[in-house]
C-alpha cells in the first residue's frame, strides 16, 4: 500500500466523524432548553454573507455602530442565549459588547431562515425577541427571496414591510436602501 493510500484511508474516518450530525451543530439556549442549530447550507451562507456585508458597509460608512454575525452568542438572560445570523448594535450601546458575547438585547437581529430553522425562527425566536424588546427583527427568506421587516411595540412585532428581490431594504432605525437583488443573486 502506498503512503498516499494509507494517508487517505486514515483521513476518511476522521472526516466522517467531523461531518457527523453531532459535529455540524451550533447551540442556543431558548428559555432554558438547549437547542441544536443545523449548520447552514450554501445558499443560506451566501445570502447571510451578502446581507452582513451590505449592512456592514453602510453602518461603517455612517459610523452607526457594530455589525456581527454567527456564531456569536447574545446573552438575553441566564437561560436564554441566542445566535442570530446577523446582529446590529448602535454605537451608543457598544458597552454591552463583550469579547466573546453580547450582554443584552441588540438593536437589530436578522435571521436567514432555512429548512432546519424556519419554524423556530418564525415562532419561538420571534416570541423571545419580542419578549426582550429587540427593536427590529428582519426575517430573510432565501427561497421566497424576500425580507420581512418587523418592528417591536408593546403589543409585540408588527410588520413594517415585506420586500422582494427588486426592493430596497430600509427600516425606521436604519434607512439604508440596501438593494435586495444583490443579496439574493445566485452564483
Amino acid at each position: 500500500m502506498s503512503v498516499m493510500a494509507l494517508k487517505a484511508a486514515e483521513y476518511r474516518p476522521r472526516y466522517r466523524r467531523y461531518t457527523s450530525p453531532a459535529q455540524l451543530r451550533r447551540f442556543e439556549m431558548l428559555d432554558g432548553v438547549l437547542c441544536m442549530i443545523p449548520v447552514p447550507d450554501t445558499r443560506h451562507q451566501a445570502v447571510a454573507l451578502r446581507m452582513a456585508s451590505a449592512l456592514l458597509e453602510r453602518v461603517e460608512a455612517g459610523n452607526l455602530g457594530l455589525v456581527l454575525q454567527a456564531p456569536y452568542s447574545v446573552m438575553l438572560s441566564g437561560n436564554t442565549v441566542v445566535q442570530p445570523d446577523i446582529l446590529y448594535v448602535r454605537k451608543e450601546r457598544r458597552g454591552m459588547v463583550g469579547r466573546m458575547n453580547l450582554h443584552g438585547s441588540p438593536d437589530l437581529v436578522i435571521e436567514v431562515i432555512s429548512e432546519g430553522t424556519r419554524l423556530r425562527d418564525l415562532t419561538l425566536k420571534r416570541k423571545i425577541y419580542a419578549r426582550f424588546e429587540i427593536p427590529e427583527y428582519w426575517i430573510v427568506d432565501p427561497e421566497a427571496e424576500n425580507v420581512e421587516v418587523l418592528i417591536w411595540s408593546e403589543w409585540g412585532y408588527a410588520t413594517a414591510g415585506v420586500l422582494g428581490k427588486s426592493g430596497r431594504l430600509s427600516s425606521p432605525m436604519l434607512p439604508l436602501g440596501i438593494p435586495l437583488s444583490g443579496i439574493f443573486k445566485t452564483g
